[in-house]
Formats: C-alpha cells, sequence, structure tokens
C-alpha cells in the first residue's frame, strides 16, 4: 500500500474513532461533520467511504504475495497467483510411520497451522513441531494441468540427507470438480546424500487450464444470417402493420415475393424428382368378342386360284 492510501485510511480511522466517542458521549453530537478540503461533510459519508475502501483493499489484495521466490521472476509470480483461491487455508493430512503418527499442515503462501513463516509443518504425537519447507523461499513450475509448489528452507535433517535442509514439493493437479481437494502424502525421500524431499499431492480446479469456447467460421456466418433475417422479419412487420396497416399474412413483408420463391421451388423439385413419358403406356381395355372367330382354313380361302 502506498503512503497516500495508507494516509487516507488513518484519517478515516481517526474520524472513526471520533464517531464512536461521540455516539457513546452524545447521540446528538454522533452526526458531527469534519472539514475537509474546505467542504463539510457527513462523519457518516465518510465512515462509509471508509468501509468502501477497506472492502476494495480486501478485494485486490494478493495473498500469494507473501511468498519469496528463491529466484525473483515475473513467470513464477504468474504462476503464484494462479493459486490465490488457495490462499488463508490450512490443508492437513495424518500418516503413520511405524509406531509414530504424523500430521503435515500445508498453506499457500502462508503460515501454517499458525506456525510463523512455515509452509509445511510437521506435527508430531507429542506436539513438536518441524518445517518441512518455508515460504520466504519458493519455488512454482506450471504444466498444462498441474503447478508444483516447491518450499524450501525446512529444519536440517539429523542423520540422513547429509544434514542438509528439508523440501517440500506440493503437486495440485487439476480437477474440475473440486475447489480444493484432500491433501495426501505421497513420499519422503531421503535416502540420498542431496536433495531429498517430502513429496504432497492434492486437486484443485484453480490450476486447471481456462475453456476458451472459439467460435467456427461456419458459426458466425450462421449467427449473422440469423440475426439479419430476425431484423428483417421484426422491422418488416411491423412496417406493415403499423404504416401500411396489412392484416393477416399481408403483414409479412414481401409477400408476394416470398410466394414466387415458393412457387418456384415446387416447380423445380417437381421437374427435378418427378419422371415423365418414361413409363410404357398402360394397356387399354378391348373389351370381349361376342362373335366367333373364323377358321384359319377359313381365312385363307380368297389366297386359292379361281
Amino acid at each position: 500500500m502506498d503512503n497516500a492510501r495508507f494516509r487516507v485510511l488513518c484519517s478515516h480511522v481517526v474520524q472513526w474513532s471520533s464517531f464512536t466517542s461521540a455516539f457513546r458521549g452524545d447521540k446528538r453530537n454522533a452526526w458531527i461533520t469534519v472539514k475537509v478540503s474546505g467542504m463539510a461533510q457527513p462523519l457518516y459519508l465518510r465512515l462509509l467511504a471508509f468501509l468502501v475502501l477497506m472492502a476494495t483493499e480486501a478485494l485486490t489484495s494478493d495473498n500469494t504475495q507473501k511468498c519469496k521466490l528463491a529466484h525473483e521472476n515475473q513467470s513464477e509470480r504468474d504462476v503464484l497467483k494462479v493459486l490465490e483461491p488457495l490462499t488463508n487455508q490450512n490443508f492437513s493430512v495424518e500418516t503413520e510411520v511405524g509406531k509414530d503418527k504424523y500430521t503435515y499442515v500445508f498453506q499457500v503462501c502462508g503460515d501454517a497451522d499458525g506456525v510463523k513463516g512455515a509452509g509445511v509443518v510437521q506435527k508430531s504425537s507429542d506436539d513438536k513441531k518441524v518445517f518441512i519447507g518455508r515460504y520466504n523461499s519458493t519455488q512454482a513450475v506450471k504444466g498444462s494441468d498441474w503447478i508444483m509448489l516447491i518450499y524450501l528452507g525446512g529444519d536440517r535433517y539429523h542423520e540422513h540427507c547429509t544434514q542438509e535442509s528439508r523440501k517440500a514439493m506440493i503437486m495440485i493437479s487439476c480437477d474440475r470438480s473440486k475447489a480444493a481437494g484432500q491433501l495426501s502424502v505421497i513420499l519422503e525421500d531421503r535416502e540420498r546424500d542431496t536433495d531429498c524431499f517430502y513429496l504432497f499431492e492434492m486437486d484443485s480446479s484453480a490450476v486447471c487450464p481456462k475453456i476458451e469456447s472459439k467460435l467456427s467460421t461456419g458459426s458466425i456466418l450462421l449467427m449473422v444470417c440469423i440475426s439479419s433475417l430476425a431484423v428483417y422479419l421484426i422491422s418488416g412487420f411491423l412496417y406493415q402493420r403499423l404504416v401500411v396497416g396489412a392484416k393477416g399474412v399481408e403483414q409479412f413483408p414481401n409477400t408476394g415475393f416470398w410466394s414466387e420463391i415458393g412457387n418456384l421451388s415446387a416447380d423445380g423439385c417437381d421437374f427435378v424428382c418427378r419422371s415423365r413419358g418414361s413409363r410404357e403406356e398402360p394397356p387399354t381395355y378391348r373389351g370381349v368378342v361376342t362373335e366367333p372367330l373364323e377358321e384359319p382354313e377359313e381365312r385363307d380361302d380368297h389366297l386359292l386360284p379361281m
């Protein structure tokens, strides 16, 4: 917060104190005015402005700024901003190693379990707390649908990993059905000389890539055509009804043109889909002969010579 805004907040706090004092002492003095820049303003308006300013400050605050990057750069800072919805929350998980029980508490850029400076803290059954990683030494790596948050600078090992500092790695994977899933312990890799780490995992919709809806050219053209048709029909209908005074079907704009289009379409369909003259004519009905037919030899008599 810059100095100017700080001075404004301080002035509002002083005025709020004056208001409460006046209200406790004499309610009639609660509606006092304050001289600001040559203008007398009611104190309740100043109080309202103070509350609005405080609400705006809370909404615009970036809690991920509490994380100090091991190597400050804008790309990792942008990755941390993605985790803003997960801030101010403790995520815990219990695990057993032999007869020992441990509880791990994790917070994004905040004091895990209220322990100052702890990004991940381990609590044993006797309430002993061990720093697994601190958020004042942070690394952030982003993938297509996951973010790896790394807290360095934890308490040193006593016997393992050449007594180097502990390190916590939290894999946050995309799950659109969960705002913040359950924290789980994957492993503690300490069977090496250097670069030992604790690996945790949880799911969250905060790290999911944004789904961008891209309209195709055909969709855009279809929307333009439908919109143009709607404007044409509505404006034409209003003109025909209000200006021309048409009734019934005549209210439809350019009725004659659209009727002609329909007739032409019907003629074209009739021409293309129907076949004429390709079929044989059906046999005609000749009736039944009532007189007996002549015998063949009787019909050949005229061929014999006389």
